[in-house]
């Protein structure tokens, strides 16, 4: 999303340190996307106005089925939200570039992925019945987790990208580039990148669905624990 800098103070290098992480962030939102739509129902664990249309579209067609995917996947991406703003809070006028409950939020998002992960292995990636619906929920109330987390930064996401477009294209048509055009650039790429490796995995082989969905955001919690140590409970 195109939208208000982080606040003055942050040096430019915390900025770029931020705006990375946020880049690899939307690695594992492309994955488990698209586990999520391959696998697990036809819907999505981010794209939530996807899934509104879905509902609707349930509806015309008369199809529990569909009506109960995108419903379960909305709820499971509300209660993500909840759970991640409380812990995350709101953005700060003299927030860092990175505050520690960011780290905190991602660090519970990765555990509730971890257990997603583990159930999906216990399922050999082919999950039906309950443990599909389950798998769903888990999905996107991770990526409800994220999309809170990153919220603190700043007017900014990894889950919900149509805006981020949106402002690219019209940057693109005023000849007038933002100062964040480059991490714009970036979640999207990365955000298809993910989809590409989580689609490939979730078809081809399985068990490696864990790791496309793991890997980035276990880095960014490695990554950020030092900056959000040295800042304390606080920052």
């Amino acid at each position: 999303m195109m939208g208000t800098r982080p606040p003055a103070a942050a040096p430019p290098t915390a900025v770029r340190f931020r705006d990375s992480l946020v880049v690899v962030l939307a690695l594992t939102t492309g994955a488990v996307d698209a586990a999520t739509y391959l696998r697990l129902g036809k819907v999505f664990s981010s794209v939530i106005t996807g899934n509104l249309a879905l509902l609707g579209i349930s509806a015309g067609q008369r199809s529990a089925g569909l009506a109960v995917n995108a419903g379960l996947a909305l709820a499971g991406y509300g209660l993500g939200v909840l759970a991640g703003g409380a812990l995350a809070g709101t953005p700060e006028d003299d927030q860092p570039a990175w505050p520690r409950p960011v780290t905190v939020t991602l660090a519970a998002e990765l555990l509730l992925l971890a257990a997603f992960s583990g159930g999906w292995l216990v399922a050999g990636g082919h999950p039906s019945g309950s443990p599909r619906l389950a798998l769903l929920a888990a999905a996107a109330a991770g990526m409800g987790m994220q999309a809170a987390a990153v919220r603190r930064l700043g007017r900014m996401s990894t889950t919900y990208l149509t805006s981020t477009l949106t402002g690219l294209l019209e940057a693109l048509a005023i000849r007038r580039w933002p100062a964040e055009w480059q991490r714009s650039t970036g979640v999207l790429a990365a955000f298809a990148v993910g989809a590409v490796l989580g689609g490939l995995a979730a078809l081809w082989a399985p068990a490696a669905v864990p790791a496309a969905v793991l890997v980035p955001l276990a880095a960014v919690v490695a990554c950020s624990l030092p900056a959000a140590a040295a800042r304390g409970p606080g920052g």
